[in-house]
């Protein structure tokens, strides 16, 4: 089992943010630093089986909308990779 750990502690910019996202994922430099950019790569790149986040507490409150965003693009990966008989993803947000 491939589990990836985000960690967001303390994390305060949007740079910063997608940075964290592709060194965590082992996304390409070349990414995108956009929520689309984040879906693609979790539809055709992502092998992990599990994401683990941590350290999102620690975020400015500013960026709660783009964490639901972020989300959002982690829920429509367990239904695509479901939805296509791909192996199983699961994501678990510790504070």
């Amino acid at each position: 089992m491939k589990i990836v750990e985000l960690d967001l502690t303390g994390c305060k910019y949007w740079d910063e943010l997608h940075r964290r996202i592709r060194e965590a994922f082992g996304f390409d430099e070349d990414t995108g630093r956009n929520w689309n950019a984040f879906w693609d790569m979790m539809r055709s790149e992502c092998d992990a089986d599990k994401v683990i986040i941590k350290g999102e507490h620690t975020m400015p409150k500013e960026f709660a909308e783009q964490l639901a965003i972020m989300h959002e693009v982690l829920d429509d990966t367990v239904e695509f990779r479901k939805e296509h008989n791909f192996n199983s993803f699961s994501y678990e947000i510790i504070d």
